[in-house]
């Protein structure tokens, strides 16, 4: 069985009529489900835990907020597994309002990549008329692009297809690149 971040494309695909909370699931090209995330309503803080499967028996990502709702928030990434930092992701609050973008930080807190929405103009057309426009973002590590998340239409199941083929050396850690997917299937979207 190939390690579940090892994959180079993913679909995320967040349902958002659930009572308990938003379901998450993460397909590989094979549309096999590699991990799985729960979470929570009516939470303050974000906690976000991807797991192997639907069982929820092996935790595998956390994705957990500094911080109670900062519109600059910074969320730390760690492997579950090994209890390692793998880095966090820290959204660029007041650059946000009008076009999405964030900070990849390595475990050291540098910089070393952002996430930047495809393009102004549909990004304020999202935000004022209507959010019926799929997102896109560009992740750069360097200056290079090394991968893209694009937003699916659909009024009641957000899915982001992720493409890390642009990246074969894996300057960009996949669990990093991940976790920024969920966060933005999670949390973006909501500006409108």
């Amino acid at each position: 069985m190939q390690d579940k971040f090892g994959y180079t494309q993913y679909l995320v695909r967040k349902k958002v009529l659930s009572i308990v909370g938003a379901k998450i699931h993460i397909y590989n090209s094979n549309q096999e489900l590699v991990m799985f995330s729960q979470m929570k309503a009516f939470k303050l803080k974000e906690d976000i835990r991807l797991y192997s499967d639907e069982s929820m028996s092996e935790e595998i990502l956390t994705i957990t907020a500094r911080s109670i709702i900062d519109f600059s928030a910074i969320y730390d990434v760690k492997d579950a597994r090994t209890g390692e930092h793998i880095g966090s992701l820290r959204r660029k609050g007041l650059k946000s309002i009008l076009k999405d973008e964030w900070l990849i930080l390595n475990a050291s807190e540098a910089e070393i990549g952002r996430i930047k929405e495809d393009n102004k103009i549909l990004a304020l057309l999202r935000r004022f008329l209507s959010d019926l426009i799929p997102q896109q973002y560009n992740v750069q590590i360097s200056g290079n692009t090394v991968s893209t998340f694009k937003q699916n239409f659909n009024p009641f199941v957000t899915k982001v297809n992720i493409d890390f083929s642009l990246d074969p050396g894996q300057t960009l850690d996949r669990r990093l690149g991940l976790a920024a997917s969920v966060l933005l299937c999670a949390i973006e979207g909501k500006q409108g």
